[in-house]
């Protein structure tokens, strides 16, 4: 059960998916620019397939230009002694156990999922991430495929600068010092999307961008949205929900982290010349709260260019 925790840790705050080869995948970037600076940003997706086929050339040009390469945390540095510790005080609760703090029928669902006494210690946050990531994960997907820890491999390799926005201790945190209704509601949903699937509906997000992955990939599924770059299907009505069905965590994981990338993006810009590259989350990206739309309030000129 820890070594699936763990490896959820490494996608926390994310989207994450199951996505198959694409020979003419497209997920989105944009170019922001200033005077003598410019900024892409890319939405990422953080567990794929090992044969996802997702970069392109207009990514792989963004990357060769850039001095500097931007992401969520540096998942490179995450032995798993750091991310053990980092869970034991975060993502426990020695005091009050899961069995109190869900509902009965949502304890009975998550009786039927897990085995309650192994589990029971955690932190909503916690067991809802490993919930989340078993599907994930058993259908063949792997953080170390996902495209941020390919461009950190990457990064690592050619000497590129790295930055990170946070650390997976800042991380953790966020999601502990959530309020109590919001973390159980962020378990609740996820127990409930990994119930009885619908054959034929496509997978559902849960509300901290962890995937509970359905049984359809045809071409409305939100995998081909991501890799074709329609944030129309992929995203607006996500974000919405989440903002309506749990408006707590909903500012912890998008808004105000958000905004605290924006304003460091636009210190950046105003700092230094020269291009970067940043790789983040897709729902960071997705409508007025989205980094692009963020960078545009702030003066600069937002281009799509995939």
């Amino acid at each position: 059960m820890f070594k699936l925790l763990r490896r959820a840790a490494l996608a926390a705050g994310v989207i994450v998916g199951i996505f198959g080869a694409s020979a003419e995948a497209s997920p989105a970037m944009w170019r922001v620019s200033g005077a003598g600076s410019e900024v892409y940003l890319f939405g990422t997706l953080h567990a794929l397939d090992p044969g996802a086929h997702w970069r392109t050339p207009a990514y792989d040009a963004a990357y060769a230009k850039a001095g500097v390469v931007w992401f969520e945390a540096d998942l490179g540095r995450a032995d798993v002694l750091t991310v053990s510790n980092i869970l034991s005080e975060y993502g426990i609760d020695p005091d009050k156990g899961l069995s109190e703090k869900l509902k009965p029928a949502d304890l009975a669902a998550l009786k039927g999922q897990a085995d309650l006494a192994r589990i029971d210690h955690l932190r909503p946050w916690a067991a809802a991430m490993m919930l989340s990531m078993q599907p994930v994960l058993a259908g063949g997907a792997q953080v170390a495929a996902g495209a941020d820890m390919a461009v950190t491999r990457q990064a690592q390799a050619g000497g590129k600068q790295i930055k990170t926005f946070e650390t997976l201790e800042d991380q953790a945190r966020m999601f502990a010092s959530l309020p109590e209704p919001a973390e159980v509601a962020y378990l609740a949903d996820v127990i409930h999307s990994r119930a009885a699937p619908s054959a034929h509906a496509a997978p559902k997000l849960n509300l901290a961008g962890l995937a509970a992955v359905g049984a359809s990939a045809g071409s409305d599924s939100l995998e081909h949205a991501w890799l074709d770059g329609d944030l129309a299907r992929l995203g607006p009505a996500l974000v919405r929900d989440m903002g309506r069905e749990n408006p707590g965590l909903y500012d912890a994981l998008l808004k105000k982290r958000n905004l605290a990338w924006a304003q460091t993006l636009a210190s950046e810009m105003a700092g230094h010349s020269g291009v970067e590259l940043v790789n983040v989350g897709a729902l960071h990206m997705v409508g007025p709260d989205g980094l692009p739309a963020l960078m545009k309030a702030r003066g600069f000129k937002v281009e799509r260019v995939q």
